[in-house]
């Protein structure tokens, strides 16, 4: 089988089975196909054929490049997913990954938008008037009261509000489901939202969010959005839908909530992941300790 068929074959095992989402599967196969070209490049070899000595040239020519621990620890991830595939299905009789550390990474506090500069974004009023200013204010408010991820949030599909018990169905990583709470305020806004794209538009996908041709939003639609509008409200360098994200578990945390409520309300996997934003709010406190204890 053709090299490259194996890594379509394996990227289409990770959308069918896996669920991975589309922006997940396409990083897995750049990074798989950067490996392959590398391989062919500087040993004739195709990835089937690979060595541990093999891997570690590259990663090292990833550090020469100059290349962030995160990205190449992804790319180890994805070899080692790769080659678990390729080992099950007995395509290959060794796995060359093995063994092969990930790299220690700088930990960096996440940023977020301070709560009296983002609380002005969440009215409708501040938009424009139609149906685009109705869209772009739904992708914000979204975005940072529920803290979802892009990928969730253009999945979203109009039979996932359930009115009546007040949560959005969220399917994140792997299709798992998660429900997460919305104000009567916020349904009131969606129910306003998708009468209005009803009216202006006459046959709008059954995506909640749409665009002014009644198609669903994409990923890099969202992005541009969301960084338009924060370069109004922050100096913040990010300025990405996931800063809102952030801003979503932080405030959560400034506010009490607990480490385990904001794990659920994110959907990860693991508490390592969410622990983050404790660290967040010592250093909030720490900071205000600072500007208001005399003896500070």
């Amino acid at each position: 089988m053709p090299q490259s068929d194996l890594i379509e074959q394996f990227c289409n095992h990770l959308t069918s089975e896996k669920r991975y989402s589309e922006h997940t599967v396409s990083n897995y196969r750049r990074d798989l196909t950067d490996f392959r070209d590398f391989l062919e490049t500087t040993y004739n070899q195709p990835p089937a054929e690979a060595r541990p000595p093999f891997i570690r040239s590259w990663l090292a020519s990833l550090k020469e490049r100059e290349m962030e621990a995160t990205s190449i620890n992804r790319k180890i991830s994805a070899l080692k997913s790769f080659y678990k595939y390729l080992l099950k299905r007995q395509l290959i009789t060794k796995n060359p990954a093995t063994g092969i550390p990930s790299l220690k990474q700088k930990k960096r506090l996440p940023s977020f938008v301070e709560e009296n500069q983002i609380v002005p974004v969440l009215e409708r009023n501040y938009f424009p008037e139609g149906l685009e200013g109705s869209t772009r204010f739904m992708v914000i408010t979204l975005l940072y009261i529920t803290g979802i991820r892009v990928s969730e949030l253009t999945g979203i599909k109009e039979s996932d509000i359930d009115y009546s018990a007040r949560i959005i169905r969220i399917y994140g990583k792997g299709n798992k489901q998660r429900n997460v709470p919305l104000s009567n305020d916020m349904l009131h806004q969606i129910k306003d939202y998708i009468a209005e794209k009803r009216r202006k538009l006459e046959h709008p996908a059954d995506s909640l969010l749409v665009n002014k041709k009644g198609k669903p939003l994409t990923r890099s639609v969202v992005y541009n959005m969301v960084k338009k509008e924060l370069s109004l409200i922050t100096t913040l360098k990010k300025k990405s839908p996931h800063v809102l994200r952030h801003s979503f578990a932080t405030h959560l945390s400034n506010h009490g909530a607990g480490i385990n409520e904001i794990k659920e309300l994110l959907g990860h996997a693991s508490l390592a992941s969410t622990q983050v934003y404790t660290h967040t709010a010592i250093a909030r406190l720490k900071e205000i300790y600072d500007k208001a204890h005399p003896k500070s």
